[in-house]
């Protein structure tokens, strides 16, 4: 199976479809009655919407940092969600990747954190510094004997550098004190670190978080380096998938940085520099770009208090730049054609507005109604009825959905059928949602699954407190969920029919085919 849609989906539902059961899962984790939860739309959610509402506190230090507080009390575990609002679309033209690369250098420790000297290996760091300038000069110079001896010099204060860093020490300190999934993940939109702790250890994850923030030393730059190009080979090089991905999304954006892969190009990382990733850290994690979610078993006044001590010492600092490059309405079908030895897959993405418009409800639905499991339209069709494809999915908010993004169809060609026939098949759904309203008992079933779905994704302090900032991020309020939730449940198959006859037009679509390199079409 595609691992890389896998994951892109699974992040996108568990954000998409949140406003939907939000209110299902406050009744099961704050009021405990289960038989609540049924396929009705009537069912009256506020009662429990204002017991949620209830157990959020928020508030905002001076510096403009942002904190969102979720009172659980059910189990002494609380776990913590640092949401940066910056991704792969914020970075410099030449940087890519720089947003990831940070995200994998926050784990290195501090000054005081990962280090056994650290005034010695700030002195190695430096002269790393140097020489990598040095080698890049000797490369494009052609002078292969200064090469080989910077190379060797630099390998040598490598390995003495290598000497000083106590190895992981930051998760050390975090498994000692019975934290757990500590991790973080970079994506187009944003950054967001996380991991859960005992209640008791509060203010070490207060002193933890903002020592990483406040006093970042990106040690062990150039090994890291490697080890993300190994990602991407894995990720993008080696994988004809990963390699189509990013092939269609330079086709369907022509000025958008969503066209750019948040891994970043090879040559890009490979040119990376750590006054890059320090440049671009100082303009992009400043207190009034950082919002946290706390949630579980905490007393927000506590929490208040702790924050000023630690966080209030961030600096205040200018608002950092937003992305102000559009994407020109595309006026003709686009295609990309990548041929490899590898089974043929079939791409077909549509234009569509971002997360803050008023169709985006229209949108999950609309994508649901196609793709969402077995009873959906495109798994009936494709994979059971006809048998061209062994797979079939599709989901709004591609690569992100913060701008204006794609609706992404997709589909694994089965054995004896060709991209094209899945193409037909597709394009056959996709013009009975234009033509044909859909019916009120398919349109139930649909907002049905979403809540269960959403349900299966709430399951924790921690999926709660990612949803919640992240809202916070992208729509200025994370009591938008409840707005959405209503829009969601207003949504009528007029919307249905009226969205698809919008953005299922031959000039807004972009296909994309991945064929076996025997494939003779």
């Amino acid at each position: 199976m595609l691992n890389f849609l896998k994951k892109k989906i699974s992040k996108i539902r568990i954000f998409k479809l949140l406003p939907i059961v939000l209110a299902i899962a406050i009744m099961i984790a704050f009021v405990g009655n289960s038989n609540l939860v049924r396929a009705n739309d009537e069912i009256s959610l506020q009662p429990y919407i204002t017991r949620f509402l209830d157990r959020v506190t928020e508030f905002q230090l001076d510096n403009g940092m942002k904190f969102i507080v979720i009172e659980n009390h059910d189990a002494p575990v609380v776990s913590f969600v640092t949401y940066a609002d910056v991704g792969g679309v914020d970075e410099p033209d030449g940087q890519t990747g720089v947003a990831h690369f940070l995200e994998h250098l926050a784990f290195k420790g501090t000054k005081s954190i990962g280090t056994k000297d650290y005034k010695q290996e700030k002195v190695y760091m430096d002269q790393l510094d140097r020489l990598f300038a040095q080698i890049k000069a000797a490369k494009i110079a052609g002078d292969e004997a200064k090469l080989a001896q910077l190379t060797a010099e630099f390998s040598n204060i490598e390995s003495q550098a290598g000497s000083l860093v106590k190895q992981n020490e930051y998760g050390q300190i975090v498994d000692t004190a019975g934290g757990v999934g500590l991790n973080a993940v970079t994506t187009s939109d944003y950054t967001s670190y996380f991991y859960s702790f005992p209640s008791n250890k509060l203010e070490l994850w207060m002193s933890l978080e903002s020592e990483r923030f406040l006093n970042p030393v990106f040690r062990e730059f150039y090994k890291e380096k490697q080890v993300i190009l190994e990602e991407r080979r894995m990720r993008t090089d080696n994988s004809p998938i990963g390699k189509t991905i990013e092939e269609f999304l330079d086709t369907a954006f022509t000025s958008h940085p969503y066209k750019r892969p948040t891994i970043g190009y090879n040559e890009d990382i490979r040119n990376l520099t750590r006054q890059n990733v320090r440049d671009f850290f100082v303009t992009y994690y400043t207190p009034n770009n950082l919002t946290v979610a706390i949630a579980g078993d905490v007393d927000p006044q506590e929490v208040q208090e702790l924050a000023e001590v630690y966080f209030g010492r961030f600096e205040e600092r200018t608002a950092p730049p937003e992305v102000t490059k559009t994407e020109p309405k595309q006026t003709e079908t686009k295609e990309v054609i990548v041929k490899l030895p590898t089974q043929p897959w079939y791409l077909e993405g549509y234009h569509v507005a971002g997360l803050n418009d008023p169709d985006y409800p229209v949108y999950n639905l609309l994508t649901n109604i196609l793709s969402s499991g077995r009873t959906s339209r495109l798994y009936q069709s494709l994979v059971e009825e006809q048998q061209v494809a062994l797979s079939a999915q599709g989901f709004s908010g591609f690569p992100g959905n913060k701008h204006p993004n794609l609706m992404l169809f997709y589909a694994l060609t089965a054995p004896g059928h060709t991209v094209d026939d899945v193409a037909i098949a597709l394009r056959e759904q996709i013009e009975l949602l234009k033509t044909e309203p859909v019916t009120t008992a398919e349109l139930a079933r649909i907002k049905t699954q979403f809540k269960a779905s959403l349900l299966r994704s709430l399951e924790s302090n921690l999926e709660m407190a990612r949803i919640l900032t992240e809202y916070e991020a992208k729509t200025g309020d994370w009591r938008n969920l409840f707005n959405e939730l209503e829009a969601i449940t207003e949504v009528t198959a007029d919307d249905i029919q009226r969205v698809a006859q919008n953005i299922f037009t031959d000039e807004n679509r972009t296909i994309g085919k991945l064929l076996s390199v025997n494939n003779k079409q």
